[in-house]
């Protein structure tokens, strides 16, 4: 246990370090430190799921005291650490990904100074230590403060380049919505404490059913106060407008965020609050159709997209959908599995993104390239592996994790034919997509011929990171092999037993046939994979035609539903219009009124009595000096 020290603190030392030395410190020895100490961090996240696994099924739940925070009456607030199954994993993912995605930035951040590449770092590292404080957090306001530092950490890091407009109003936008879905997450906290007087898991959670009736109203405006959090982390309808935006940082942030840390909070919080989500099924059935929406929504946004960044970024929002669809239906397990998976190919892709602006002097627009196989044969085909896995490609990755939501989402007692038929249409919608980003960039001819002579491939700072997570987004598909590919083996899910064995599931009476939903996923995949090679790879002029005759359509997914602007009118103009009502009709009027009518008939007052006493004869004034101690000699009198 004491190996979450090194966890815990190594990522949090070196950030402290690194930012206290900037200025002072080489390119070399600030990613050399950062780098280190995530590495030794993961090495000791890999030692404390290795202990963890080796005791008893029943004994997998250790909490390591840290210190007390506060005492509020007989209640202490203490700072605590939870290792279980559900945070082991989560440790190994935000350390190992977020390793090699150190180790990328040292070269794709080589351009900074000295004193802003040691700034990049150790915003990083507060970042990965934050994520880290979230999922090992043993009490609900460890785990708010893990939220609030991650949402601080990528408003840094979203911002980082603070001399351009763009990133410093990205930074605003992701702090300020999430601010909104974090409003209802307290709410939910001070719920939770008045209700069962304590705030620790181990003492709410086992015993939500006693204190939170099932069905009852209590219990559904809990479960949904905390999925408000959730929608603003995870980026969920109508919370998601932030996460596009977030593209203004460099691209290693956005892979960090989109495939380790931040966006995966609101996921991993509903799988540790299962017990109170389980109390409402009206809470449930929100949350599934939420994620629905949302990865239909995403993925249907993404298929006109041009910026390969917004592209990924789109497809993070879809993906996440999938998840808390999965989480909304009760398939925890499949939901939390598709968030492993998703960590390792979206970061594959992502950095691949990166590599592709390296070598085009950070262009963004697919639109100017194409042919870039044979410049950058390592980017093409781990980006190809990390496709695939996108695509949901039989044999990989995400096909095993997202398809298995969507089998949960046709057969579970909470899932039905509407929730499958939304995740379906995403899934046709992502195939389409990721094959349009990878055939424009990688196949075709050179659109744009001096980017393209100056192409090349990545460094092996950059190539290797790009390596081992193609490998490993192959690989790890073999923990969650479902039961009619492998019966009774899911080590996934065997992991995850001791976290949600209270489930109480009734027996899987689902008459359809898994082999037949494979083959229409693998056709669907397939199918539209197929037809994005044939308009992009080759020249075509089939999609401008449909693009022509769809203009309306073209021009709503481009615009992206216009949410945005709906936003800035309601909320953005809407609030300065009713600042502007305010100051002129209230403040002006009524509260200037009022300070300046009683300035007014103060002087009014004065006036009238300077001019009825102050009269300059002296007579009037020894009598009022006369009258004012005869007064005061009778007050004596009347107390003797």
């Amino acid at each position: 246990m004491t190996t979450l020290y090194f966890v815990l603190f190594l990522p949090l030392g070196s950030a402290i370090f690194i930012r206290s030395m900037a200025g002072r410190l080489s390119k070399g020895l600030s990613g050399g430190i950062a780098c280190t100490s995530v590495l030794l961090a993961f090495a000791s996240a890999a030692l404390s799921f290795l202990n963890l696994k080796g005791m008893a099924v029943d004994q997998r739940s250790l909490i390591l005291p840290i210190f007390e925070w506060a005492r509020v009456g007989n209640e202490s607030m203490r700072f605590d650490l939870l290792l279980d199954p559900l945070s082991a994993v989560m440790i190994c993912v935000v350390t190992g990904v977020g390793s090699l995605i150190h180790i990328y930035s040292t070269s794709y951040m080589h351009e900074e100074t000295d004193s802003e590449y040691a700034r990049y770092f150790g915003y990083l590292n507060f970042f990965v230590f934050s994520m880290l404080t979230l999922v090992l957090a043993a009490n609900f306001i460890v785990l708010f403060m893990g939220w609030e530092l991650v949402g601080v950490s990528s408003y840094l890091l979203i911002g980082y380049y603070r001399s351009k407009t763009s990133a410093a109003d990205a930074g605003k936008k992701a702090f300020i919505v999430n601010r909104v879905g974090d409003f209802g997450f307290l709410l939910a906290i001070f719920i939770i404490m008045g209700r069962f007087n304590s705030v620790n898991f181990s003492e709410v959670l086992p015993f939500a059913a006693a204190k939170l009736v099932a069905g009852s109203s209590l219990a559904t405006i809990t479960a949904l106060l905390l999925f408000m959090g959730a929608m603003g982390k995870s980026a969920q309808l109508p919370l998601h407008v932030w996460l596009p935006d977030a593209m203004e940082g460099p691209t290693p942030v956005s892979a960090l965020i989109h495939a380790a840390t931040m966006v995966t909070a609101g996921v991993f919080m509903v799988a540790r609050c299962h017990a109170i989500f389980e109390l409402s099924p009206v809470a449930m059935t929100c949350i599934a159709w939420i994620g629905a929406t949302t990865a239909l929504f995403a993925a249907s946004i993404a298929l006109v997209q041009n910026d390969i960044k917004r592209v990924m970024a789109y497809s993070t929002l879809s993906q996440l959908g999938y998840m808390v669809m999965g989480v909304g239906v009760g398939a925890y397990s499949a939901g939390f599995f598709h968030l492993f998976t998703h960590a390792f190919f979206k970061a594959l892709l992502f950095l691949g993104c990166g590599s592709v602006m390296h070598a085009m002097h950070g262009e963004l627009d697919m639109g100017k390239m194409g042919g870039l196989k044979a410049k950058m044969p390592i980017t093409y085909w781990t980006f190809l592996v990390g496709s695939l896995c996108l695509v949901g490609v039989f044999g990989t990755s995400g096909f095993f994790s997202k398809d298995e939501i969507l089998y949960q989402a046709l057969t579970s007692p909470q899932g039905s034919f509407g929730l499958w038929l939304m995740g379906t249409l995403g899934a046709a919608c992502t195939a389409f997509y990721v094959s349009r980003l990878f055939f424009k960039t990688f196949h075709g001819e050179p659109r744009d011929h001096h980017a393209y002579e100056h192409a090349h491939e990545s460094d092996s700072a950059m190539a290797i990171p790009l390596i081992i997570l193609a490998v490993a987004s192959l690989l790890i598909s073999l923990l969650g092999l479902p039961s009619f590919i492998a019966q009774n083996f899911n080590g996934f899910d065997q992991w995850l037993d001791p976290v949600f064995k209270d489930l109480v599931r009734g027996a899987d009476t689902a008459t359809v046939n898994p082999w037949a939903l494979s083959a229409l996923y693998s056709a669907i995949a397939f199918g539209f994979g197929g037809l994005g090679y044939r308009w992009f790879a080759r020249k075509s002029e089939t999609p401008d035609r449909i693009y022509k005759a769809f203009s309306y359509i073209h021009a709503i997914l481009w615009n992206k539903y216009y949410i945005d602007e709906l936003y800035d009118f309601v909320f953005v103009r809407g609030f300065l219009g009713l600042s502007r009502w305010t100051y002129k009709y209230f403040e002006q009027g009524v509260v200037d009124g009022a300070v300046n009518s009683s300035g007014e008939l103060a002087r009014r007052g004065s006036s009238f009595l300077s001019e009825k006493i102050q009269t300059g004869k002296v007579r009037y004034y020894a009598g009022a000096v006369l009258f004012g101690a005869a007064l005061v000699l009778l007050l004596l009198l009347r107390s003797l």
